[in-house]
């Protein structure tokens, strides 16, 4: 029996997974507004969470791998998104990236607060960034962009996150790329 991961039963080894990943990083997020992630052991986030410490190594091997797997769901799916659009000009999908961040400002200032936004950097080149069946050109423009576009959100979230999306386009359009 073919199951999707929408119909999949709560009894199942990939049920059980997702709910415990579901809970330690629920657990985890509310434990980062109280105190920064260095003061959080293993420890106290599975028993806040209600699961045991081999459930957390079957599924993650730090506490920075929760935030990655979050962050590549939320970011990831939207950066994707925002680059499939090949009609887009670039300014307009990087306007869309910013988009994104301002939709879920909560989240992205309490990386910000806990200066855990280098694990932004991760996500973006994963996606972004050079693979090794580019052409030379083709791996060194996609690390130019993948890091420049890191660069100005990282620089954002250290301002404030003031200016709008469409501020952030049209600045990225006045650079002439």
């Amino acid at each position: 029996m073919n199951q999707n991961t929408e119909k999949v039963s709560p009894m199942s080894n990939e049920g059980r997974n997702a709910y415990v990943i579901r809970q330690l990083t629920d657990t985890y997020l509310l434990l980062l507004k109280e105190k920064p992630a260095s003061e959080i052991s293993i420890s106290e986030l599975c028993e806040q969470a209600g699961v045991g410490r081999a459930s957390f190594y079957r599924n993650f091997e730090n506490r920075e791998d929760i935030l990655r797997n979050f962050i590549g769901q939320m970011f990831g799916a939207a950066l994707e998104e925002c680059f499939a659009n090949e009609d887009r000009q670039l300014h307009e999908q990087i306007g869309a990236v910013f988009s994104h961040f301002i939709d879920h400002r909560s989240f992205y200032q309490l990386l910000g607060e806990r200066k855990l936004v280098y694990l932004l950097k991760d996500v973006l080149t994963s996606i972004c960034g050079p693979k090794p069946e580019q052409s030379k050109l083709e791996a060194y423009a996609s690390a130019f962009v993948s890091y420049a576009l890191y660069g100005w959100i990282e620089t954002w979230f250290a301002r404030g996150m003031q200016e709008t999306a469409e501020e952030m386009a049209e600045l990225f359009r006045n650079q002439g790329m």
